[in-house]
């Protein structure tokens, strides 16, 4: 393994995009759903843009006060408009410093729930219809926005994360729940090589099940996220 696909959701306010982005390939840029200012957008697109990092957008529920991290019940025509809103002026400020929007990857409770819910994962697809044949959507596997976005003709791209623990059915173990995030970046390197080499993850159980992915999330505000990636570099380069 000569080189490893990391990406990290940024434009959160954990201000730590400049020492991050050396060390990885894709960002999700936060574009105000449940963060992210069109002045912290334009900083971190132009960090991105100078480490020739990948830029995607990052969209949520309009949910700033949760952080985008709960469900919430919203009318389809609103969740969509809101979709295109914040990805429109990620697109807008990319275009503007003569970058390209690579992908889409949905943020938080947005990305679990078109992860389970079919209706809610063609809302998804139908807001982002305008990117389809320009920017690839990042997924997780085995998952109904992956269903439907092959029958619909996207461009797929599977992702992982490398830093927070799986449930047997390959659901994410709740934030609310200790053992939720992992720190240790020696269990971090063993679980991503696992995935790669047998395409498989120990779940929470113990269990191994079956898993795609090309890349790789490490979230900007696991406490020691710069670390990480770091040290991740160091080894896969």
């Amino acid at each position: 393994m000569s080189r490893l696909n990391l990406n990290c959701d940024v434009g959160e306010g954990v201000n730590n995009e400049k020492e991050l982005m050396p060390y990885i390939q894709f960002c999700n840029i936060a574009c105000g759903g449940h963060a992210g200012t069109e002045k912290l957008i334009e900083e971190v697109v132009n960090l991105a843009l100078k480490y020739q990092v990948n830029i995607g957008a990052h969209p949520s529920y309009p949910d700033v006060e949760n952080f985008g991290r709960k469900t919430m019940a919203i009318e389809p025509s609103q969740l969509i408009k809101s979709i295109q809103t914040q990805i429109n002026l990620l697109n807008k400020i990319v275009i503007e410093q003569g970058g390209n929007l690579f992908h889409i990857k949905p943020h938080g409770a947005l990305y679990n729930d078109v992860a389970k819910n079919k209706q809610l994962a063609k809302q998804f697809l139908k807001a982002i219809l305008p990117y389809k044949n320009s920017v690839k959507l990042f997924v997780p596997f085995n998952s109904e926005i992956e269903i439907c976005a092959l029958e619909l003709g996207f461009s797929i791209v599977y992702e992982a994360f490398a830093d927070r623990n799986y449930n047997d059915n390959l659901s994410l173990v709740s934030r609310t729940q200790k053992d939720a995030v992992i720190t240790d970046v020696e269990i971090i390197k063993k679980r991503i090589l696992e995935m790669v080499n047998t395409e498989k993850v120990t779940t929470i159980s113990g269990k191994k099940v079956f898993i795609k992915a090309t890349t790789f999330c490490i979230h900007s505000d696991t406490e020691n996220a710069i670390v990480i990636v770091n040290k991740l570099h160091q080894n896969f380069e």
